[in-house]
């Protein structure tokens, strides 16, 4: 699905149109639509953890988020080997508004959110005897 930035990803701020395609539950795949990059590993943060965001209202009226908007948050995940060694961005997501196609990353306030990182290694949140998330119940 295509969508507009309205509020670009830190240190890309001239792309305009990014794609979003779905990998698989955990993983997303989020691609700059005017060049062949950058593109983005995207990650469902509540499949790894509790996570909860407050956006700034200048941002919600940015993407034009309401109480019923359909809304997906992800967070940029950076690739490692081993995949266990991957770094997840929790502090500064990426949000989607499917309604107007509209996306967006908003930094939160880290003296708010002090447990989010901006290089939180994957592997502190996935079981040990598995690759499966350890908290893999809860949805965005």
């Amino acid at each position: 699905m295509e969508f507009e930035v309205k509020a670009p990803i830190l240190g890309f701020e001239t792309i305009s149109r990014m794609s979003l395609e779905k990998i698989d539950d955990l993983f997303m795949k989020l691609k700059n639509l005017d060049e062949d990059t950058p593109s983005f590993t995207l990650v469902n943060p509540f499949m790894l953890r509790e996570y909860e965001i407050e956006m700034p209202l200048a941002f919600k009226c940015l993407l034009d988020l309401k109480e019923d908007s359909n809304v997906l948050i992800l967070n940029i995940m950076i690739i490692h080997s081993p995949l266990e060694n991957s770094t997840v961005n929790f502090i500064a997501p990426v949000v989607f508004n499917f309604d107007n196609k509209t996306m967006g990353q908003v930094v939160l306030d880290s003296s708010r959110f002090p447990d989010y990182g901006l290089a939180d290694v994957i592997s502190n949140f996935i079981s040990k005897d598995s690759t499966q998330p350890q908290n893999s119940d809860e949805n965005s």
